[in-house]
């Protein structure tokens, strides 16, 4: 599985995911993109020393996807017999007492829910041809979904929820998030840092805004600066390369609201502004501000 991804701040949903899963139970993590439910999932099941089966829910996820199918081509020769039976993820999973993660649980079709339910309910499932299976000790259910997101998503079912615990993960604090960050990004300045921390969950606040950034925005914000900075011979506290940055970091993942007449990047503007402060007088004079923001003579 390889070592996973230390866990920042999470430990109240750590102690309440393991507590729901030794007691049985299959669980919803439900909570905003970027908030570490797939990185403390992935913790959990290897101190667990368990498989995690990872699930993309969106439309083309048919039950038979889920559960498995006979193969074909073995079926003319042989017949349905259980050995030609190629296991989906469901399966792999219960015949394996692994970990079934399955994310964007809002984005399953109705049919393949419902396959779920019994095992939810019953731990095993009927499989035509194939017979029972029965889920082996320490298989468990874990759902994610992001409840602001409408696009492309269904109601889940309360039947669903019947079947499951829930646990709702929010936004980590600042400090947290500037933990991540110091974690998968290089860091030049611990002080612009926490400026590109304040900007992104600034972004969750502007009224703008119907869907702000998450942390992954300010990982890519330091990413770009920094690669920005070196392309471009400037620190990486240059104020010109970082607006660069965050419109090309932050403008694809916020939303802005129906009833703005202003573009991403006009608030993203006004957000690193507030946050930055304006821009220098040195820079604003750069002759080669409009070329990419390289330093005179490296144009």
């Amino acid at each position: 599985m390889g070592t996973p991804a230390p866990v920042v701040d999470r430990r109240r949903e750590t102690e309440l995911l393991e507590a729901a899963l030794r007691a049985g139970a299959h669980v919803v993590l439900e909570g905003p993109p970027g908030t570490g439910k797939s990185t403390l999932l992935r913790a959990l099941a290897s101190r667990r020393d368990s498989a995690l089966i990872l699930v993309e829910g969106n439309a083309e996820l048919t039950p038979a996807r889920l559960v498995g199918h006979f193969d074909p081509a073995l079926v003319l020769d042989r017949g349905y017999h259980p050995d030609v039976f190629v296991d989906g993820p469901l399966l792999d999973a219960m015949r394996g007492a692994g970990l079934l993660y399955l994310e964007e649980l809002n984005r399953v079709p109705e049919e393949t829910l419902n396959v779920l339910l019994t095992v939810m309910s019953e731990r095993e499932i009927a499989v035509p041809r194939l017979g029972t299976v029965r889920a082996a000790p320490g298989f468990g259910i874990v759902a994610a979904m992001n409840p602001y997101d409408a696009v492309g998503t269904a109601r889940v079912s309360s039947a669903v929820y019947d079947r499951t615990c829930r646990i709702v993960m929010g936004y980590q604090s600042a400090e947290s998030e500037q933990a991540i960050l110091t974690q998968h990004a290089p860091i030049d300045s611990p002080e612009w840092a926490a400026k590109a921390v304040a900007l992104v969950r600034a972004t969750r606040e502007h009224p703008e805004l119907r869907v702000g950034s998450s942390v992954r925005g300010t990982i890519d914000l330091a990413g770009l600066t920094h690669e920005l900075a070196l392309a471009r011979g400037v620190p990486a506290t240059h104020w010109r390369t970082g607006l660069d940055a965050a419109f090309v970091a932050l403008s694809g993942r916020v939303k802005v609201d129906e009833s703005s007449g202003r573009t991403a990047e006009e608030v993203v503007e006004e957000l690193y502004v507030a946050t930055f402060g304006a821009e220098p007088d040195d820079e604003a004079d750069d002759p080669a501000r409009d070329e990419g923001g390289a330093p005179p003579g490296e144009a």
